[in-house]
């Protein structure tokens, strides 16, 4: 996707000085006054590397404000020591030298501080800012940001206060904070109006749309972006018109109105060609492309890609030209030429080889492997395929680098390389790769979602190559139609003269898992469902279940209908026929097992294990169970335990009354005084002091945190999602690593609901888990669906009761309580028990 975000260094209070004077002194003058003659003389270099730097002359205007600096040093010119080095710092940034662009702006910044030059101060602020957000630094950025905005509203600064706004605005779109971008941007907007600035303005409608369409609300993007599209062609900016079409024209794609695209794409094309932009040109060429494809019309779609792709041979774009022939492999992978497609795949993966372009490399491994798995080639398939994901994993840490856009568009096809994986994995019967790769699917999901996933020393690992794999890799590059048949023959050999154990070889971190624990790992295809069982002393099981995804989900969705519905029993029969698929097929292998550590895939992830029925019993009644983010991503080394301190908050109000928008919820205040004062050091926070701030400044008094409050997790983008405090606040999803919580092992949500609007792939509930984990906490419990007050109830005194008990484990508590309400006779229906499931890293 194009963006209209703004430039991210902006050459910001650095203007002319001195007027550009170009007097002729007499000697006499010059003798008299040597300090101005110099002055001068250092101000004439300092435009000069001005307007050199704006006529991308970068070098020459180094070497230009360096001897400005050297001068305005030697006459003790201090102010425009600061203005220089100001400029020094852009300077640098161009040339990627971030740490001497941070040291230029810090100088500067210290010199206006003690000159008390407070707008170069904001000025500088700023800069650093956008430095540190190039480096992914996004918290510092803002403070800078944040620092720069206070003391421009303090001097009613209005152009500054404008300018800190948009980019603290781009900073939380770079964290995937979206609504809080959205606020920002709004005040930018308003900013904007205020003074009139009327690019400004054009450039805040821009950056609103794109935000929404992040959001996913692609209707609201187009809408603002047309905003923005008039604003630019208010103020005839050619170029930034052209760039808002662009943006519309995503909009349009993520909407699937793909006519509508081309048609403004077509316009922006036009523009380029009038105002001599080639790289905008080329851009739009290569939207056109892709828009095409989408159509269908992939013969049309290649005469804009082969145009797109003289352009940037002309202009010497390496990295457009790699995107372009892999744009173009896709055309003809679309008319089935899979020979002239995987010829383009190399010559696309031969170019972001040699610039160093990895996530493209990851993207051409890719697109190769699913050519060749359409040629029969699986073993080879397999090969570029692992090759594909082992870059992404190792380059995950760095993926801040890439833009915000870039990224959107990268990601959200990676996770398909990962699936296509392990099902060739398993059609051979290669378990322990397959479920390596499905353990990293899981982080991949993650990232998909969130945009911003850190690996682990597991992950960077990726997943293991062969020995016959380890020995093709390096020919890689040289596959080709011609030769790639023999290969795969050669490597197909030698694969199947391995043994098993080698095949199979399970990882030294998964060998950690105590006894009597199981992985269990479903998997969804599209004509049938895999069952993947571990344990360390085993090796992995696999079993193939025959059922269409279709129908899969459709039996789910029955089950969570009947289940939430205290007053049927139409659970019954899903239930048993769930059973069936998921757990029969391992029946044995489990017989063994205490606790299971299930790792659901998709749309399981809406219905809880512990309701499956094998006709006499609940699955939940035989094992503990706690649901899995990903094995690579857990720590399971024993903690001490601690004597639990619980902070308790309550949203309340009264039945049947509207509270924020919400349902009041009476019973919540019994709950939390309840459960308070069932444990010494704990606390009751209660309706209005149970605010965000209020919670937030205890947390690190305690250990177990229970918000007896609304909380949903809603299929879409993390802002969806969010628990809600009793005087209305809320935290979304995408907030929660802002809380740190090292000290606590649990965080109960006890009025919480999933899939509300409709059941998507369940990342949200994976999310959920891992954002608590990610902000330091062990474990969380959560519910499925909204359970009334007096099941809840019962359910919470029952786990409450049981973890008193002391050197009982999370899982161990739910596992007794839920025992205790299916013996009960009120609270016997899976509505009340079974609702209730625990994430993370507890066993």
């Amino acid at each position: 996707m194009a963006s209209q975000a703004f430039c991210l260094f902006l050459l910001t209070g650095i203007c002319s000085v001195g007027g550009g004077l170009s007097l002729a002194m007499s000697p006499m003058n010059v003798q008299a006054q040597p300090m101005q003659w110099r002055k001068f003389e250092a101000d004439r270099l300092f435009n000069q590397s001005i307007q050199q730097f704006q006529l991308s002359q970068f070098r020459e205007s180094l070497t230009s404000a360096e001897q400005a600096l050297q001068i305005y040093q030697e006459i003790n010119d201090y102010p425009s020591q600061a203005n220089v080095r100001l400029l020094l710092g852009n300077i640098s940034i161009i040339f990627s030298q971030y740490d001497r662009a941070i040291s230029s702006f810090k100088q500067s910044l210290e010199l206006a501080r003690q000159l008390q030059i407070t707008n170069l101060e904001v000025k500088v602020l700023n800069n650093l800012g956008a430095t540190y957000f190039a480096l992914g630094q996004y918290q510092k950025a803002i403070e800078h940001h944040q620092q720069a905005l206070k003391i421009s509203q303090n001097l009613s600064d209005r152009q500054g206060e404008s300018l800190s706004l948009g980019l603290l605005g781009n900073n939380y779109v770079a964290l995937g904070q979206y609504q809080k971008a959205l606020d920002f941007y709004q005040q930018y907007l308003a900013a904007t109006k205020n003074i009139g600035d009327r690019q400004g303005e054009a450039y805040a409608t821009g950056n609103i749309g794109n935000t929404y369409a992040y959001l996913g609300q692609y209707q609201k993007a187009v809408e603002w972006l047309q905003q923005s599209l008039q604003l630019v062609r208010a103020i005839a900016d050619r170029r930034a018109e052209a760039k808002a079409l662009e943006n519309l024209g995503n909009a349009y794609g993520y909407l699937n109105k793909h006519q509508q695209a081309n048609d403004v794409y077509q316009q922006a094309l036009v523009i380029y060609q009038q105002i001599g932009d080639r790289n905008g040109e080329a851009t739009a060429l290569g939207n056109l492309g892709n828009t095409l494809n989408s159509l269908g019309q992939h013969q049309k779609a290649i005469d804009y890609l082969q145009q797109n792709l003289e352009i940037v041979r002309n202009i010497k774009d390496r990295q457009a030209e790699g995107a372009t022939l892999g744009n173009l492999g896709n055309a003809y992978y679309a008319l089935k030429q899979y020979e002239k497609a995987l010829d383009l795949y190399q010559q696309h993966l031969t170019i972001v080889r040699e610039i160093g372009e990895r996530r493209g490399e990851a993207q051409a491994n890719a697109e190769i492997a699913a050519t060749l798995v359409n040629l029969n080639q699986n073993h080879l398939a397999i090969a570029f395929y692992k090759s594909s994901i082992n870059i992404t994993e190792a380059i995950r840490k760095d993926i801040r680098n890439l833009a915000q856009a870039d990224r959107q568009s990268y990601l959200t096809t990676v996770a398909d390389r990962y699936r296509h994986l392990a099902d060739l994995l398993l059609k051979q019967g290669r378990v322990m790769e397959a479920l390596q790769v499905l353990d990293l699917l899981k982080v991949q999901e993650l990232e998909d979602y969130f945009k911003n996933i850190k690996g682990s020393d597991r992950t960077v690992q990726g997943v293991r190559l062969l020995e016959p794999e380890k020995a093709v890799s390096d020919k890689l590059l040289a596959i080709s139609f011609d030769n790639s048949k023999n290969i795969n023959t050669q490597l197909s050999n030698q694969i199947l003269q391995l043994p098993q154990t080698e095949i199979n070889k399970v990882p030294d971190y998964l060998k950690q898992i105590p006894k009597g624990t199981v992985l269990l790992y479903p998997f969804i295809l599209g004509d049938r469902l895999e069952i993947i069982l571990f344990s360390s002393q085993n090796l992995p099981i696999q079993r193939t279940v025959n059922i269409t995804k279709d129908k899969l989900e459709a039996l789910v969705a029955e089950f969570k209908s009947g289940l939430i519905d205290a007053g049927s029993e139409d659970y019954k029969e899903p239930a048993i026929a769930l059973y069936k698929l998921l757990i029969k097929p391992i029946e044995t292998e489990l017989s063994q097992a205490q606790t299971i550590l299930y790792a659901p895939d998709g749309i399981l992830r809406y219905i809880p294990l512990s309701a499956l029925n094998d006709g006499k019993q609940w699955i939940g009644e035989k094992y503990r169970i706690s649901n899995l983010i990903a094995y690579t991503l857990s720590d399971f080394s024993p903690k001490p335990k601690t004597q639990p301190r619980i902070l308790a908050g309550a949203f309340g109000g009264k039945a049947g009354a509207k509270k924020f928008g919400q349902q009041g919820l009476p019973a919540t205040l019994k709950e939390v005084i309840a459960i308070a004062n069932s444990f010494q050091d704990s606390i009751t926070l209660i309706e209005d002091d149970f605010s965000r701030a209020n919670t937030e400044a205890k947390f690190n008094s305690y250990n177990i945190l229970h918000f007896a409050t609304h909380a949903e997790f809603n299929d879409g983008v993390p802002e969806n999602s969010f628990i809600i405090f009793g005087n209305g606040d809320k935290v979304r999803l995408n907030e929660l690593t802002n809380w740190q919580i090292p000290n606590v092992e649990l965080i109960v949500l006890s009025a919480c609901q999933t899939g509300v609007g409709k059941l998507g792939s369940g990342v949200e509930i994976l999310g959920f888990g891992y954002q608590i984990q990610k902000a330091g906490a062990k474990q969380a419990i959560a519910s499925l669906w909204s359970v009334d007050d007096a099941g809840t109830q019962a359910l919470m005194e029952a786990f409450y009761k049981e973890l008193k008990t002391g050197n009982v484990t999370t899982v161990e508590a739910l596992h007794r309580a839920q025992i205790s309400l299916i013996k009960s006779s009120q609270f016997n229906h899976p509505k009340y028990w079974s609702a209730f499931f625990a994430i993370g890293n507890g066993l």
